[in-house]
């Protein structure tokens, strides 16, 4: 007797779309050790292979736009998504290419990573990518994620001190976001804060959440901009609220951070400890 499977369920997806780091530390690499980490099913469509190590950027190939659209095509297509994690785009060409992508799979839980810095300072997007950025991908992101040094670039100005964050993160929903966390971790002192701002609906006050931990001290910290991003996403993916999300990614990056502080990789900046305690893979009902 032909007894066929029913197979109905189905893993939590999570599509990355983003750089290639050839350390590890970050990028791809970092986004689909996360996703795993979390129980999750991750994706890829790579828009640039990158070579660097944990002293530096030496190059950055970007891969062609028609290329990096048939990556996502073919994913979403076949195996669906249920979150997205967007990370380097180097040109405009790339930012218009996701921007389209997005729109044609109606794919609305976006994270938005605005990678335009490494943390060894190499530049990693184009001057005319990053006003594309804005226009294009802040408005069909769900939340975007600058850090400290992409808050100053995209806002033209300084920020020096944590009373600064709140209005620098409302300046930045005001670009075009729907949902904005910024991270003060550059900020130097004892404490980490970041401020989540969701914009307002039907005419009440925007939401802000100000988030404090203890910095943990370590050396290895490539890769944690992707890293929790990436956690967000699968989170999004698992079914959390954006807040929620936030919140649980922020517990896994500092807990990865906590993991990897004593470890030594490379001779520059090594990595978070992405594999501390993996969850199995999440399995439920389509």
């Amino acid at each position: 007797m032909n007894t066929a499977l029913n197979l109905t369920n189905r893993y939590p997806r999570v599509l990355s779309i983003a750089g290639s780091d050839s350390s590890g530390g970050a990028g791809i690499q970092a986004d689909l050790k996360t996703f795993s980490a979390l129980g999750c099913y991750g994706m890829t469509a790579i828009t640039a292979l990158t070579a660097q190590n944990t002293q530096g950027v030496r190059s950055i190939h970007s891969i062609p736009p028609q290329m990096l659209r048939d990556q996502i095509d073919a994913v979403v297509e076949d195996i669906g998504v249920d979150a997205v994690k967007i990370g380097m785009l180097h040109s405009p060409e790339v930012v218009m290419t996701v921007a389209e992508a997005l729109d044609a799979h109606r794919l609305t839980q976006v994270v938005l990573d605005p990678v335009m810095v490494s943390a060894n300072g190499a530049k990693l997007i184009s001057d005319e990518a990053v006003a594309v950025v804005v226009s294009e991908l802040f408005p069909r992101a769900l939340v975007v994620t600058p850090n400290l040094d992409e808050a100053m670039l995209l806002l033209g100005r300084k920020l020096t001190a944590a009373d600064e964050l709140e209005l620098a993160a409302e300046e930045l929903l005001k670009q075009g976001a729907h949902a904005v966390l910024l991270k003060g971790g550059h900020l130097p002192g004892h404490d980490v804060v970041d401020i989540l701002v969701q914009e307002s609906v039907a005419g009440q006050l925007a939401e802000l959440h100000r988030l404090h931990s203890l910095r943990i001290s370590t050396h290895n910290l490539h890769g944690t901009g992707c890293t929790l991003s990436s956690a967000i996403a699968a989170y999004l993916a698992l079914g959390f609220s954006l807040p929620d999300a936030v919140q649980a990614a922020r517990i896994y990056v500092r807990s990865a951070l906590d993991a990897g502080s004593h470890v030594r990789t490379g001779a520059g900046i090594g990595p978070l400890n992405h594999g501390f305690a993996p969850q199995a893979m999440q399995v439920r009902a389509a």
